[in-house]
């Protein structure tokens, strides 16, 4: 019995002129998820992508599994196909459910007759499709409230097909389709969520992680790379690049106020990520920062940060509380990463009173002291790249 795997888009059916850009981003994602499992044809039509394996043995739970995590897409299902007939319809309507509705006791029958030739219309085909399933299952009850199981027959284009109820798909918009960013990444629970829900928004993602050895360890920057291989699981592809921070923070500690070394840190780490993040043709950054919930992430803290770029920070997380931004990393499957105790380099050099008023003016004297164009050269110069899938 022929298989295919039917995808309902999101937001993209909202597009207008673009949308035909949107779904052939979205179709050259799904296609590089899915060709390693097996060779694939992918075509669409009417808000609907069609994903159909070339051969026989194709891992449709793996690939299921792996469409689900693909941004973009609202529901998806995997499908029997029929022919545009009744009879073949109720053929394998009873056959190919027979597994499903084995484990429930209430079923009802939807359907969607999107081709308007063919002859029987949506209350026919719910009618007679519920008549056959009844009578090739003995144990069953019909229940159009609150079914067990809802039965979709849809008529379309190509075909007709029948599954049980859809999956939610992941949201949002393709990857890519929104241009390129750059996020901060620290090995802690926030950051890995604020790369996770940009992507969702259509960004291809850069990484930056801020490396300060021998005070961090490289256990550390391995829970990054772990953290950015869970998050490439809905992203794709990520680019990582690891920068040699420890010169700085050295120098920050030996001519700053400690009250001022979490703010003139996160200054310079800006100034860092823009060259690297200009570099790769990112017009904006990411980091994961939410208002208040430590001393650099008060109003004013914030204001002092932002001016250090020319570029645009995105802060998705700003108005979470921490609980909301456990619950993501727990879905994303980040949360046991970020919880392992390796330190990075923001909680290693972290100030006992850390300021929180701060002005600019305050930071702009503060800074006088560092030599910092040189440690800014020397640590874009000294980064080190490679890529996560």
């Amino acid at each position: 019995m022929k298989e295919i795997i039917l995808i309902k888009n999101g937001e993209l059916a909202l597009k207008g002129l673009n949308r035909t850009t949107f779904e052939e981003i979205l179709i050259k994602n799904l296609r590089r998820r899915l060709t390693p499992l097996g060779e694939i044809e992918i075509r669409r039509a009417q808000s609907t992508i069609y994903i159909e394996p070339v051969a026989d043995g194709f891992p449709f739970e793996e690939a299921l599994d792996r469409v689900g995590r693909v941004f973009g897409i609202a529901a998806y299902s995997r499908a029997c196909v029929a022919e545009k007939d009744m009879g073949d319809i109720l053929q394998k309507s009873a056959d190919y459910l027979k597994p499903m509705l084995a484990k429930v006791k209430t079923f009802k029958v939807e359907a969607k007759r999107a081709d308007k030739q063919f002859p029987h219309p949506s209350p026919e085909i719910c009618r007679e499709v519920g008549g056959a399933l009844l009578a090739a299952n003995g144990h069953l009850k019909v229940d159009v409230h609150n079914p067990d199981l809802t039965v979709m027959v849809e008529v379309r284009d190509f075909g007709a097909y029948i599954h049980g109820e859809q999956r939610t798909g992941a949201g949002g918009l393709p990857v890519g389709t929104a241009g390129r960013a750059a996020i901060l990444i620290s090995g802690g629970i926030d950051s890995p969520v604020a790369a996770w829900m940009m992507a969702k928004r259509g960004l291809s993602l850069n990484a930056i992680h801020f490396a300060s050895p021998p005070y961090t360890s490289p256990r550390a920057e391995q829970k990054v790379r772990d953290l950015l291989a869970r998050v490439a699981r809905y992203s794709g592809t990520i680019r990582l690049a690891i920068v040699p921070f420890t010169e700085i923070q050295e120098e920050i500690g030996k001519h700053c106020p400690e009250d001022f070394f979490t703010l003139i840190m996160r200054r310079m780490m800006m100034q860092v990520a823009t060259r690297l993040a200009k570099d790769r043709n990112c017009p904006a950054l990411i980091t994961g920062e939410s208002l208040g919930q430590v001393a650099s992430q008060t109003l004013p803290a914030l204001a002092v940060t932002d001016v250090a770029t020319d570029l645009p920070v995105l802060r998705p997380l700003i108005g979470m509380d921490k609980e909301e931004i456990i619950e993501i990393s727990r879905k994303i499957d980040t949360f046991d990463i970020s919880i392992q105790p390796f330190e990075d380099c923001c909680t290693v050099f972290t100030p006992r009173h850390p300021k929180t008023r701060p002005t600019l003016e305050q930071c702009l004297a503060t800074e006088a002291g560092l030599d910092k164009e040189p440690l800014i050269e020397r640590a874009v110069a000294g980064t080190e790249f490679s890529y996560i899938d």
